[in-house]
């Protein structure tokens, strides 16, 4: 994600208070809470949601080129064979601005392959090489473990591929992890969001177009908010409307807000720009973003559960529509 936003976001939301992020994380171990105390069915399981972005970390930092990066792949390949009807694989490699070749890996697994109505859903797998945001000179060097930043994400994808195993969709779903959106340079718009480039140029079949698409980016914060960022109320206004309200309706409101969020360099961009209709969900006020501390300590079961929730009940409420 840009870091040119960082500051501006850090700025914005020092001066808000209770309304804003600190009691978004309230809401949302409250709403855990409840959860818990009345009883309700989820199908999903925030506890083995964090346990996935913890199994993520201790590969190391999946940096490109690295042997945790490899590993990380298999192991999530693996995780994603166990439960999707077909897993579709595509490897490359890319050379950088400076000259590296590094070997990328999008991993797409597919519920209903054949069904025509689709969801896509998205997340980063990779961390990124540099902690350039740390408040530590010493440490901007040092790789970042992604444990919100990447780790998040692909743990939502996840838990929703165990719901989509146990109970199959009515509709076709993609669950895409894509590689290499961290690696570069933000500022110059180089070798960044690497696997969502290519994979917009090499869609699953002629003609893909899914009825939405959601990329699901930093959504493990304890104190979650999640504006309407900007890009994608732009290029898909009624995603934007489909994903609020259905979190709304589960009473998710305070953590999915009506503001309007900045416009964010991020994998739902080479998508848009392909005519599909997908948007970013991402929480931007995260302390720890590009930092050493971006560690499973500070992600918070209870927001996984709340953001999974909402993944799953978009599906699920699409059972319902006519073909």
């Amino acid at each position: 994600m840009s870091q040119i936003r960082d500051s501006l976001i850090v700025l914005a939301w020092g001066a808000v208070l209770c309304t804003g992020a600190a009691c978004g994380g309230e809401r949302a171990d409250a709403a855990g809470r409840e959860a818990a105390a009345t009883g309700a069915a989820s199908e999903f399981d925030g506890a083995a949601a964090l346990e996935a972005v913890q199994a993520q970390v201790a590969f190391g930092a999946r940096v490109p080129g690295t042997e945790a990066h490899a590993r990380a792949a298999d192991w999530l390949e693996a995780e994603l064979r166990r439960r999707a009807d077909t897993v579709i694989v595509q490897r490359w490699t890319h050379t950088t601005a400076d000259g590296r070749s590094l070997p990328m890996r999008n991993i797409l697994a597919r519920f209903r392959p054949t069904e025509a109505r689709r969801v896509l859903y998205l997340a980063h797998w990779d961390s990124r090489p540099v902690a350039d945001s740390d408040p530590d000179p010493a440490k901007r060097r040092a790789p970042v473990l992604g444990a919100n930043d990447g780790g998040s994400g692909v743990a939502i994808l996840l838990g929703v591929a165990e719901a989509l195993a146990r109970r199959a969709p009515e509709v076709g779903v993609d669950l895409l992890l894509v590689d290499g959106e961290d690696y570069g340079d933000f500022e110059t718009n180089t070798d960044v969001l690497i696997g969502s480039r290519y994979f917009a140029e090499r869609l699953p079949e002629p003609g893909y177009a899914p009825l939405f698409g959601v990329l699901w980016d930093m959504v493990g914060d304890e104190a979650p908010v999640f504006e309407q960022e900007a890009h994608s109320v732009r290029g898909a206004p009624e995603v934007v409307q489909r994903v609020w309200s259905t979190a709304q309706r589960l009473g998710h409101g305070a953590v999915f807000t009506n503001r309007s969020g900045l416009a964010i360099t991020d994998d739902h961009v080479p998508l848009l720009a392909k005519g599909l209709r997908v948007i970013d969900v991402i929480d931007l006020d995260y302390p720890w973003h590009h930092t050493v501390a971006d560690t499973p300590d500070r992600v918070s079961q209870q927001t996984l559960q709340l953001v999974g929730d909402v993944a799953v009940a978009l599906i699920r409420e699409l059972t319902a529509t006519p073909r």
